[in-house]
C-alpha cells in the first residue's frame, strides 16, 4: 500500500484501488463481496444477477491504517490467495453454519447485514 502515486518508482503496470479507511466490518474484519452478473443483451438491456455469491474476509481484526500496521496484508486485504496463508485462516466446512470462516456465502452476509443494505431480488 502506498499513500501517493508518486511513491511508485517503476513503469510497470499496476492495479490501483482507493483504500476505504473506515469500512463496514463484520466480526471486526474487512470483507469484499463477489456478486455474479450476466449481461444477456445491451439493447434492450437485460441483466441477470445470480442469487448466490461469495464474501471473502481478511484474517486479522481491522484497525485504521497507521505506520505500524500498513504492511499487515492479513488486516487490510481480503484476497483469498493472501489470507489462506495466515495460520488463523478458517475454512468453513460446515453447511449448517454459513456465517463462520473467512470465506462465506453471500446469503449469509445478507442475513448479518439485514437493514444495512436494500436489495431488490426476484
Amino acid at each position: 500500500m502506498i499513500k501517493k502515486l508518486d511513491d511508485i518508482e517503476s513503469k510497470d503496470r499496476y492495479i490501483v484501488q482507493e483504500y476505504i479507511a473506515n469500512p463496514y466490518l463484520i466480526d471486526e474484519l474487512k470483507f469484499d463481496l463477489r456478486i455474479y452478473v450476466l449481461i444477456r443483451s445491451v439493447d434492450p438491456l437485460r441483466v441477470y444477477i445470480y442469487r448466490e455469491g461469495l464474501a471473502r474476509f481478511a484474517t486479522a481484526k481491522y484497525c485504521k491504517p497507521k505506520k505500524s500496521n500498513m504492511k499487515n496484508m492479513f488486516m487490510h486485504l481480503t484476497n483469498y490467495a493472501i489470507n489462506k496463508k495466515n495460520p488463523d485462516f478458517e475454512f468453513n466446512e460446515d453447511d449448517t453454519h454459513p456465517d463462520e470462516g473467512h470465506k462465506r456465502s453471500l446469503s449469509s452476509i445478507f442475513k448479518v447485514c439485514r437493514g444495512v443494505w436494500i436489495f431488490i431480488m426476484e
